[in-house]
């Protein structure tokens, strides 16, 4: 479109070398090209010509401009088609796009918006208005490399903590499995009772622990523990818990006692417990403290001793399916110094089983929000009376999850099981 080739004069000559340099001009009146290309040189950017769409397209292809000023009204492609072409061979990199125009119908800017277009300039082409637009332009331009520059620095970012996260990650998973094999066996069968275990941490790792060591003959001892809090701390702490009752290293196990004849039998657990309780304060920096059960199961009797402190009661489930639940309660392990604790006794007779839980099954939550507690264990434990061994805690994982809607707990979950047989009924 030829129109008037005038450029109204008044803007401010000045040097802006800061600003982009590389202006492309695209109209099919060669004044037009030269007075607007003109005034652009004063201000001090560098300017390309094209008399055509079409020769634009090829000077873009070589030469990528910062922003553009096109006549909308051209021969061949017209500025709207322009536009549109030069969107798409950009790609990445933005370039401010102005057309040159006398349209002013709402219909017609949408147009050309729609096209790519970033603005609008009505022919004649007014001098300081021109210079605005063209600073307008800069700005924006300036802003897009800001935001790009940000994007930049925020997918390196990203990709780092990926990185990062994939290799705590794999920490954590060879972790979970170091803490898993703190729990070698998960069945044993023993003269007077089979023993079954099961650990399950909320996330990779947790702090819970169950295990169990030879105490003296003919007697079992078991321990449940529960670390306050979840996660990497809790489960170093369990790991150093677990040197305290080695079944490997029975001279290490503070809840045993070494005999004259170099045999080892239990401790009084309450006296276990109160030792335990003064060692994780006075050589562990830590601000956790977790709840024991620690027992004594003489296999040839039935009778059990039990220390308790802040753990969840234990359950007999009597071999007629008659639930008890009974403790002393007692109070956590590592918070306070001279505290005294108790241990009391159960009786199990063949056909009976004992089973000692971490209150993440007491606590585990229903739909409705509220915890399972000491009555719905045993809503659980009646209904799974047949259920024994391993299986058991699969089963009771399964009504655990229907309870709640969950499949992953708020907190670990742990627990031994004893089923008692009495030596002489011992298959």
């Amino acid at each position: 479109m030829t129109g008037n080739p005038t450029l109204q004069d008044g803007a401010e000559e000045t040097d802006t070398s800061n600003r982009p340099k590389l202006v492309l001009v695209v109209d099919d009146s060669r004044l037009q090209r030269k007075i607007l290309s003109s005034s652009l040189k004063r201000w001090g950017y560098e300017v390309i010509e094209a008399d055509s769409g079409e020769a634009a397209m090829k000077v873009c292809a070589d030469h990528a401009p910062e922003l553009v000023l096109s006549d909308w009204m051209m021969p061949g492609m017209s500025g709207i088609e322009f536009c549109k072409a030069f969107r798409e061979m950009s790609g990445d990199a933005y370039s401010y796009f102005i057309l040159l125009t006398s349209k002013s119908e709402k219909n017609e800017v949408a147009e050309g918006l729609d096209a790519g277009a970033d603005d609008f300039l009505t022919k004649p082409v007014d001098g300081h208005e021109l210079r605005a637009r063209m600073t307008a332009g800069e700005r924006i331009l300036e802003m897009q490399r800001e935001l790009t520059l940000k994007n930049t620095v925020i997918t390196e970012t990203l990709d780092e903590l990926q990185r990062l996260y994939d290799s705590l990650d794999s920490d954590l998973i060879e972790a979970k499995q170091l803490q898993q094999s703190l729990v070698p066996e998960r069945f044993k069968s023993f003269d007077g009772g089979d023993l079954s275990l099961f650990l399950r941490s909320s996330g990779h790792v947790g702090g819970d622990l169950v295990g169990f060591y030879p105490a003296a003959e003919g007697h079992l001892g078991l321990y449940s523990i529960d670390v306050s809090g979840h996660g990497i701390s809790s489960a170093l702490m369990t790991a150093r818990l677990a040197g305290y009752l080695s079944a490997s290293a029975l001279d290490q196990n503070i809840a045993l006692e070494k005999l004259p004849d170099g045999s080892f039998q239990s401790r009084p657990p309450e006296e276990a417990i109160e030792t335990l309780n003064e060692l994780v304060l006075d050589e562990m920096e830590t601000e956790h403290y977790f709840t024991l059960m620690l027992a004594d199961i003489d296999l040839r009797t039935g009778k059990v001793v039990i220390g308790q402190a802040g753990h969840p009661h234990p359950v007999i489930q009597r071999k007629s399916g008659v639930l008890e639940q009974d403790g002393s309660g007692g109070f956590p392990v590592g918070l306070m110094s001279g505290v005294t604790f108790s241990q009391f006794e159960m009786q199990l007779y063949p056909g009976d089983r004992l089973l000692i839980l971490s209150d993440g099954v007491t606590e585990c939550p229903s739909t409705e929000g509220n915890f399972l507690g000491e009555d719905g264990l045993e809503e659980i434990l009646a209904k799974l009376h047949d259920v024994a061994g391993p299986a058991l805690f699969e089963s009771l994982m399964w009504s655990l999850t229907e309870i709640s809607g969950l499949s992953e707990f708020p907190d670990d979950v742990s627990g031994l099981l004893f089923e008692y047989t009495g030596m002489d009924q011992k298959k």
